[in-house]
């Protein structure tokens, strides 16, 4: 296959799942959710009845200047200012505060997507539009004016699904070039003994962060190969009417990409199907637990901080067993 018969072929397969998956106008011209919309009220209070032990586990990276992104790059690690401390109280920098009274103060400076966190559906562009057809005008030096990640603060409450890959395969992370594929999701499903139901929000713990955690070498994360679900994984998920997806890695699909597009789940699930995609999620802990009980399901909190016109947030996922 010569190379131009390669990409008109990807092109066409392209086209395909795009028309398979495209929920533009399926919940109204006005919609900003996308597949959020699955989850509905009855759905959050089936999640709740989860709630058996009490036990929680925080799924966000620690925000500090430690993080994930290397050096240079545009989406910079948090950076943890203090305006005023104790240091200030005893220097006598603290106007009016007498008697050892006085206060602490401090501010973030960070990307938005620089840890965990979720991509708002204003964050990706194809053939120049976004979600629901709308055009890539609407984001803008002043922020986006549409399918901004502030709309979806607080629909993210439903039932969470974890599939461990690396359990169910044996081994502690999977290889960097690894495509997970729909057999595999069904047969780690199945393994684990748990269904996915309308309004799930999907844990694809892969073990990369694993990997990198136990190494160190974070400058080496991000924007390198990484394993994940290819393409053809997000008609399945749109039959499953799976409401968001999330992973333990920095771009939650297979890098690198097997099609023309360097990111195409980013591009087809996003702008066409209205997916919530989330990243750099941390895994182990509760995979350690569902190991230990058996049960792979779990009440999620996870709204983004509601940053106005942004096209992404940090996440602090709460899981609840």
């Amino acid at each position: 296959m010569t190379s131009e018969e390669f990409h008109l072929h990807a092109q066409l397969a392209i086209q395909s799942i795009i028309e398979q998956v495209n929920n533009w106008g399926r919940w109204g011209p006005d919609d900003e959710l996308g597949t959020l919309n699955y989850i509905t009220q009855e759905k959050r209070v089936q999640a709740a009845r989860l709630l058996r032990r009490g036990t929680t586990f925080s799924l966000s990276l620690p925000l500090d200047r430690f993080g994930l992104q290397p050096p240079m790059d545009r989406r910079l690690n948090p950076q943890h200012i203090m305006l005023t401390s104790g240091s200030d109280l005893l220097a006598g920098t603290q106007p009016g505060q007498k008697g050892g009274y006085g206060y602490a103060d401090d501010m973030i400076i960070m990307a938005l997507q620089a840890a965990t966190h979720w991509n708002a559906l204003a964050h990706m562009f194809h053939d120049y539009h976004m979600y629901n057809n709308r055009h890539c005008s609407l984001v803008n030096a002043e922020g986006a004016a549409k399918n901004s990640i502030a709309v979806a603060s607080a629909p993210i409450v439903s039932r969470a699904v974890l599939l461990d890959f690396p359990r169910a395969l044996n081994v502690p992370w999977l290889p960097e070039d690894y495509y997970v594929t729909v057999d595999e999701i069904e047969q780690t499903l199945a393994r684990q003994q748990v269904t996915v139901e309308p309004g799930d929000i999907l844990l694809f713990r892969t073990g990369h962060m694993t990997r990198f955690s136990a190494s160190g070498e974070w400058n080496e994360y991000t924007y390198t190969n990484a394993p994940g679900p290819s393409l053809e994984v997000l008609p399945w998920l749109h039959k499953h009417q799976v409401a968001a997806v999330a992973s333990d890695t920095w771009a939650f699909e297979a890098i690198p990409s097997k099609t023309p597009l360097w990111l195409p789940i980013h591009a087809v699930g996003i702008v066409y199907m209205g997916l919530m995609i989330g990243e750099n999620f941390l895994l182990d802990e509760w995979a350690e637990d569902c190991a230990e009980d058996g049960v792979y399901e779990a009440f999620i909190c996870a709204g983004p901080i509601p940053f106005s016109r942004a096209v992404g947030a940090p996440v602090n996922p709460i899981v609840m067993k």
